[in-house]
C-alpha cells in the first residue's frame, strides 16, 4: 500500500501500541481487519481486550473480518478538530455495525452529501506511515 497525499498528516494522532492492540495495527497496516473472537461462544469483537466481552473467556483468537456492514449511526462533521482532517471537510463519522460482528467507528472520507442509516459500506484501509494505516468506510456503489 501507497501514502496518499494527505494521508500521512494523520501519524501525529495515532495511539500507542500496547500488547492487546499490537497485532491489529500490524494487520491493518498490512491491509487486513481483523477482529478479535471468542473460540468458547463464538463472538467477534472490537477493540481486542483479554476476555471475551459476551461470556467472559479467555480463550481467545483472530479472524479476518469481510469489513461489510451496514451503518448503525453517523455524524456529519464540517468542523476541522485537527489540521490532518481539514482536506476532508465536510465528512461522516459512523458507527458500523459489521456483518461479521461488532460495531466500529470509523470516518467516512470523500463521500457524497448523503448518507442514511442502513446504507450499505466497506472498510477502506489507508497507510499514513511505513508502519501505521486508518480504518475507513466508504459506501458500497
Amino acid at each position: 500500500m501507497q501514502i496518499k497525499e494527505n494521508f500521512n498528516a494523520f501519524e501525529d494522532l495515532v495511539p500507542p501500541i500496547t500488547e492487546l492492540n499490537k497485532s491489529y495495527r500490524e494487520n491493518l497496516a498490512e491491509g487486513r481487519l481483523v477482529l478479535q473472537a471468542c473460540m468458547l461462544c463464538n463472538k467477534n469483537q472490537y477493540p481486542f481486550e483479554s476476555f471475551c466481552y459476551e461470556c467472559g473467556s479467555t480463550d481467545l483468537t483472530e479472524v479476518s473480518s469481510t469489513g461489510e456492514g451496514s451503518v448503525y449511526s453517523f455524524v456529519k462533521v464540517h468542523q476541522p478538530y485537527h489540521p490532518a482532517f481539514k482536506p476532508f471537510i465536510p465528512y461522516f463519522v459512523s458507527t458500523v455495525q459489521l456483518d461479521d460482528g461488532p460495531r466500529m467507528l470509523a470516518a467516512m472520507f470523500e463521500s457524497d452529501d448523503v448518507l442514511e442509516i442502513g446504507d450499505r459500506v466497506a472498510a477502506r484501509i489507508e497507510k499514513i506511515s511505513e508502519t501505521e494505516a486508518m480504518l475507513l468506510f466508504e459506501k458500497i456503489r
